[in-house]
């Protein structure tokens, strides 16, 4: 079989949330971007996420958010029942004049980023088994496993967790936070009549919640302290089973019945794991013509909910300094290109290593150990004032994108 070679302007590694918006933010500039995906269609399967006021306004600039925003209710409020006493705090999610978060189904978010994007745009199947780098700012060369060899000026990397690209710039490898996650989509027929606002439910070392996403939907979680030298299942009806019967025995009834309803084709189960914020701060997390984006940068665990908002932001700020140095220069320069990527790096890191610390933080407060002081720390401080502060990540205006000429608009 004859060896396909191409050749692109820029690559992107990855067509999840970071991969399709950073397509997008490059089309809304005038650069086409190829998207490699390694599964062989869209992976809109799985439960759903929280967005954030930030997160809107990065999908507002790239044009995506009317789409979303008529579909589903922003959620105003968050009860916190603490299991043991039975107290509730309640916390505020609305943040000034920006509104509060919306929890959005992902295959909706996906699909409505995938629409955006031409056709052939994204190539699936394509999973990247080596990447060679001519010079310090490239070009690159990417072997792919079913022998295509494509040459790029400018790659990306928005492979996730476990990414190809972050090693490939020497980033250190994710660590387990100590904790892993189940998320999954409860759906009700008749309607499941659930108010509208966050439930959270905190006892000792786990943290459960339930997020009503229409009449009918339901996105619940569960995160827990991660026992030594347990294997973790991969059945989803086991995993439902162990649910229901360990970790829900001493919650609310409301939230055993939820999970009973549960899709079980929208059912995963993770440990839980973040980059170092100093190895992101210290790190290489570029090299000339190439950069990282979304959970490739910044891998952090869902005790703000700030995972996807971030990866958003990421795609809008180096949409926008790379179309900036497009428009400039009218092309793609490759040293331009390599300042422009240092100017997101440079925007970027801080910011994405306070949301990594911040995370961590919010989580080890609520599903800490148990103890009269840890109790005392988290129900008169944590809730009353801290939560406050950490929610307030979410008023961040990530920027606009440049305005592109008539010119520019036929690149």
């Amino acid at each position: 079989m004859e060896k396909m070679v191409l050749e692109e302007e820029i690559v992107i590694v990855g067509a999840g949330i970071a991969g399709l918006a950073t397509a997008i933010a490059l089309k809304r500039v005038g650069i086409r971007a190829l998207v490699l995906e390694r599964s062989d269609g869209l992976r809109v399967s799985g439960a759903a996420l929280t967005l954030a006021p930030n997160a809107w306004l990065a999908l507002d600039a790239l044009g995506v958010a009317h789409k979303l925003t008529p579909l589903y209710a922003v959620r105003e409020k968050m009860c916190i029942t603490n299991v043991a006493t039975g107290a509730v705090q309640e916390v505020s999610l609305i943040r000034n004049n920006r509104g509060g978060p919306i929890t959005v189904h992902r295959k909706a978010l996906l699909e409505s980023l995938a629409e955006e994007l031409p056709r052939h745009s994204i190539r699936f199947s394509s999973k990247p088994i080596s990447i060679e780098a001519q010079a310090q700012e490239g070009p690159y060369t990417i072997r792919l496993e079913d022998g295509t060899v494509i040459t790029t000026k400018v790659l990306i990397g928005c492979d996730g967790v476990n990414s190809f690209v972050a090693r490939k710039l020497g980033l250190t490898e994710p660590v387990n936070s100590g904790r892993s996650s189940v998320v999954a989509l409860a759906v009700f027929p008749e309607g499941h009549g659930v108010r509208e606002h966050v439930l959270q439910f905190l006892d000792v070392g786990k943290r459960a919640g339930i997020v009503p996403l229409n009449d009918k939907d339901i996105y619940w979680f569960l995160t827990f302290n991660t026992p030594k030298g347990e294997t973790m299942t991969k059945d989803p009806q086991e995993i439902q089973k162990q649910v229901i019967e360990n970790y829900a025995k001493d919650l609310p009834p409301i939230y055993a019945e939820v999970v009973r309803h549960c899709d079980l084709s929208t059912l995963t189960l993770a440990p839980l794991r973040l980059r170092l914020p100093w190895d992101l701060i210290f790190g290489n997390v570029s090299k000339g013509n190439m950069t990282v984006v979304g959970d490739a940068m910044h891998p952090m665990t869902p005790d703000l909910g700030q995972g996807g908002c971030a990866a958003l932001e990421d795609a809008v700020v180096l949409g926008r300094h790379i179309g900036k140095s497009f428009i400039d220069n009218g092309r793609l320069v490759p040293g331009a290109v390599a300042e422009a990527i240092e100017g997101y790096v440079k925007e970027r890191r801080w910011r994405a290593a306070w949301l990594i610390a911040g995370s961590y933080f919010s989580g080890w407060a609520q599903v800490g150990r148990e103890g009269w002081l840890m109790k005392m720390f988290r129900d008169m401080i944590f809730y009353r004032f801290v939560l406050k502060r950490l929610i307030g990540i979410a008023d961040y205006d990530c920027g606009k994108l440049p305005l592109l000429d008539d010119q520019n608009k036929t690149h």
